[in-house]
């Protein structure tokens, strides 16, 4: 079982209110910091430019693109802040000036539940006595949207941290003077595209090993194409 069923449990978990789910945002930087890091290394060696561009570009891609990627969830979570504000507002404003509209939109969302004739009026009698419950049932049922917006800088901090964490293994033999570092850098961030795909899985229905090995697909056509682009640019270069 996922969780307890006792009275102690559930009282406990529904106190606490719904989690926010912040893994999407960890994958998804996760992923994108492996596949534009490691393109960067298989694109300079394909140019066979000297390791310390590797390094260089390298980190800096790190930075920029961790940056940019973590901006944009965040001013792209904050819009969702902005709109839930926009349309809770709109939702009190029609409250005051259409009561009866909104109450037989309530009436509607219900009866469409399988409520109906003196279950229906007294629960349009319940959600309507109460202004919050009122705006929240309106903002949950007729848009769809969640009891409260995730938080834009945890998205953010989940995006970078990932992004800068699983980007760094393709950088880590050049960094540390491996024999053969381009070797054991495509080893190490095919180890973190599966690893990264097989983690994924617990939050699916699908195999940990299937959903590695297409993560693990997505990196190499990345990363094959950085090389390809790197080998003819090397060569219009001459």
């Amino acid at each position: 079982m996922e969780h307890e069923h006792s009275i102690e449990a559930i009282q406990q978990r529904l106190s606490e209110g719904p989690r926010h789910n912040y893994l999407r945002d960890w994958i998804y930087g996760g992923i994108d910091g492996s596949v534009t890091t490691f393109p960067v290394v298989t694109g300079v060696i394909g140019a066979q430019l000297s390791p310390i561009v590797i390094v260089i570009m390298g980190f800096a891609n790190l930075i920029a693109d961790g940056f940019s990627m973590a901006a944009s969830n965040f001013l792209g979570t904050k819009a969702e802040h902005d709109d839930f504000r926009r349309l809770e507002a709109i939702e009190h404003r029609h409250i005051d000036l259409a009561p009866e509209g909104e109450r037989e939109e309530v009436r509607q969302i219900f009866a469409a539940k399988g409520f109906a004739g003196s279950d229906l009026d007294r629960v349009v009698e319940l959600i309507t006595s109460d202004r919050a419950r009122w705006v929240q049932t309106m903002l949950s049922d007729e848009y769809g949207l969640p009891k409260e917006a995730r938080s834009p800088l945890f998205a953010a901090v989940s995006t970078f941290s990932a992004f800068a964490i699983c980007g760094l293994a393709p950088l880590i033999p050049f960094l540390i003077g491996a024999v053969n570092p381009f070797a054991l850098s495509i080893l190490l961030t095919g180890v973190v595209f599966f690893a990264i795909g097989s983690a994924k899985s617990r939050w699916s229905t699908g195999s940990w090993w299937r959903s590695g090995l297409s993560t693990l697909f997505v990196g190499g056509i990345a990363a094959s194409l950085a090389y390809v682009v790197g080998v003819v640019l090397k060569h219009v270069a001459r």
